[in-house]
């Protein structure tokens, strides 16, 4: 019996207590740092219940396992839900500091009814058997036009047709104007971003003329749950604005946001994804935003009844009291999800839609497949990346992005590696304190 390669061991942040976690067995324990120190010694005396939970195990069989839990992990993203992105327009009415489209050409000419009509009868001719639903991207795609509105509607309407859901993603100025043609629909949610309370989200997120836009957006977030529409809020966080976030915080519990069901939130990192941004010394990287975000957690606990952090899988087993599933691949592109543009031409993902040699064929005029490229991205999981396979953290990993892996190394078959271990250091520190401190 050996220690198995998928344990994960580690000091949790605050404590002198340590966790060991496998997550193809799916166990967790906490453990004294006598205990952890017997482990790394080899000295330990729980053999047999080392050997019950995985943690210990002959390689063979550890080998066998790990075969039938990534045929199963296949088996079931084949009945997954697909997210089909669809850019209505690369065009926007704001000005944010660190828009990473800011330097793409527009293609083609603008989006028309036809090519609408095209995006459905494509998706749902090559995803009939699929659960899906549509986001509305952009750019912008609530733009204030009435030609816009116009095509919106006709979008909207078509989906209906279908008996297809819509989400959207706006910057939500227009939000509040658009809510008559949005309750026609089946929303499923909108996402809206604030990144602040008034003056950072208006010095971050200004009209292209320079005039405030937080006052609006908060008007069409209320309207929009008084009239039963789900909102999920983003703030994107950058060392410019991470310390408004208890405030922010305080904000949306008192508009009594947190306390409504149809409401939930989520951070963003903002970080470089293909074009030079201003500013880039005001990136976080993965984990230095965690580990701000948990002091600010401990500062300010209401946070939490704002937003909690995944902190890897630490959210998870908080919440659901298991650890989940092993994962192999945590890039959704070309298996659950693609994304469309309204020049026709069909992408992997929101991190490659409107990028220059980033398509994958057509819908329209005509349906063309690069089935070459389509087979890349399709493959990639981590059995293809030789970097992940004698790596600890892989299946809570699970390879990272791979549009940010092609940017660094030119493949999409390398990693991107994220901080796992410091992420769980943080989480179960913040999750499991009372257990952490009391227990042991």
């Amino acid at each position: 019996m050996l220690f198995s390669k998928h344990n994960i061991m580690s000091q949790i942040k605050g404590s002198d207590n340590f966790f060991l976690m496998n997550l193809l067995s799916g166990n967790v324990d906490i453990l004294s740092s006598r205990e952890a120190k017997d482990i790394r010694e080899g000295t330990f005396t729980k053999q047999d219940e080392f050997i019950s939970k995985g943690y210990l195990t002959d390689p063979a069989e550890e080998e066998k396992l790990y075969r039938e839990k990534y045929l199963e992990f296949l088996d079931n993203r084949e009945t997954d839900e697909v997210q089909l992105f669809f850019v209505s327009n690369y065009s926007c009415n704001f000005k944010c500091s660190y828009c990473y489209q800011s330097e793409y050409n527009y293609p083609g000419p603008s989006l028309s009814n036809e090519i609408t009509d095209s995006f459905f009868r494509y998706i749902n001719s090559r995803f009939t058997n699929r659960r899906k639903y549509v986001t509305l991207f952009g750019g912008e795609p609530l733009l204030p036009a009435k030609n816009h509105q116009d095509l919106i509607s006709y979008f909207i309407k078509k989906a209906g047709e279908y008996n297809t859901e819509v989400a959207v993603v706006t910057n939500g100025y227009s939000l509040y104007e658009y809510l008559p043609l949005l309750t026609k629909g089946k929303i499923r949610e909108i996402q809206v971003t604030l990144d602040g309370t008034e003056p950072i989200h208006d010095q971050r997120r200004p009209l292209k003329n320079g005039s405030v836009t937080f006052g609006k957006i908060v008007k069409g977030i209320n309207e929009a749950l008084n009239q039963g529409l789900k909102i999920n809020l983003r703030v994107v966080v950058d060392q410019e604005n991470i310390d408004n976030l208890p405030q922010l915080a305080k904000f949306a519990i008192d508009q009594n946001w947190t306390s409504n069901p149809l409401f939930k939130t989520q951070l963003g990192r903002n970080y470089e994804l293909h074009t030079c941004q201003i500013g880039k010394e005001k990136l976080f990287s993965r984990i230095s935003m965690y580990e701000k975000l948990s002091a600010l957690i401990k500062e300010y606990p209401y946070i939490l009844e704002f937003h909690k952090p995944a902190y890897s899988v630490s959210k998870f087993l908080y919440e659901e009291g298991e650890l989940p599933n092993p994962l192999f691949d945590s890039c959704p592109g070309t298996k659950t999800e693609w994304a469309f543009d309204y020049s026709g031409k069909i992408y992997s993902c929101t991190a490659t839609v409107g990028k220059a040699g980033e398509e994958l064929g057509t819908f329209y005029p005509q349906i063309m497949l690069n089935e070459e490229k389509i087979s890349e991205w399709e493959d990639r999981d981590v059995l293809s990346i030789n970097e992940c396979k004698d790596c600890p953290v892989q299946l809570a990993c699970c390879g990272g992005c791979a549009s940010v892996a092609k940017n660094k190394t030119g493949s999409i078959h390398k990693p991107d590696c994220r901080p796992v271990k410091e992420l769980l250091e943080l989480g179960i520190g913040i999750y499991f304190k009372d257990i952490v401190n009391n227990s042991l």
